[in-house]
């Protein structure tokens, strides 16, 4: 939604691997540098599901994030392969509140209601993506320093994804079930771990539109799109576009 509404051309990140090797070394070279250097390139999110992972794999607070450096690296190296590939805008995106996922919440149910937020969100995950979120700001800084003509900006899916819960009313989400699933079964969450949605026991609610999350892990069309429109205002006139006064969000 975003690339089209800035009219730029998108590559996948499996293009970005399979197609670019190939041609980097062929006759096309210096056509495909001129067309990625009109491309908006989208590196992330990364880490978010070895996180998740490691978190319901009874990794500790102190383990998990002894991994964000690790990835932060990656996401460094991935984003200098895109450069060197002729890319000039580049935007990547940070982690989710993750606090306020069911998958989160039914894992780990807490019996002590300073460990929520005003939202209801797990302090302790939402603080891990805040560092996150924090040491991928820091290296994209880095790189920008690095690189001083590419337009490299940050996703910022954190405040994006709470807006939603913050303009629960507005958008038409249902405020008693913004932390449900909607495809899902049992417990506070509509939600378990051990049967996800897909499975024939499992049902869908009447009204995907008024719910904010699909399965426990991921969001609804709906969530999606709003976010995306969040993203846009937030991202559209970082990215130092010629047609920048042709996008005014509805947010």
């Amino acid at each position: 939604m975003i690339v089209k509404k800035l009219k730029l051309v998108f590559l996948e990140n499996s293009e970005i691997v399979h197609e670019q090797d190939e041609q980097v070394h062929d006759s096309e070279h210096q056509d495909c540098l001129k067309k990625n250097e009109r491309a908006l390139f989208v590196v992330g999110e990364i880490g978010g599901n070895d996180f998740k992972d490691a978190f319901l794999r009874g990794r500790t607070l102190e383990e998990v994030k002894a991994m964000v450096p690790i990835v932060v690296e990656a996401i460094k190296y991935a984003l200098r392969r895109v450069i060197e590939y002729g890319a000039t805008r580049i935007v990547v995106p940070g982690n989710y509140p993750i606090g306020c996922f069911p998958v989160f919440l039914t894992k780990f149910p807490i019996n002590d209601t300073n460990a929520y937020d005003e939202l209801h969100c797990l302090k302790y995950f939402n603080n891990f993506a805040i560092y996150q979120n924090d040491l991928l700001q820091k290296g994209i800084k880095e790189l920008k320093e690095e690189y001083p003509n590419v337009i490299i900006v940050y996703g910022d899916y954190y405040n994006a994804f709470l807006g939603l819960f913050r303009k629960a009313n507005m958008f038409g989400f249902d405020p008693k079930s913004l932390q449900k699933a909607c495809c899902g079964i049992g417990g506070e969450y509509n939600f378990n771990v051990r049967v996800s949605c897909g499975d024939p026991s499992v049902t869908v609610c009447s009204n995907p539109d008024e719910r904010v999350n699909w399965d426990g892990i991921h969001l609804t069309q709906r969530a999606y799109e709003l976010m995306a429109t969040w993203l846009m205002q937030d991202i559209y006139p970082k990215l130092q576009c010629e047609h920048i006064d042709s996008y005014r969000s509805t947010i």
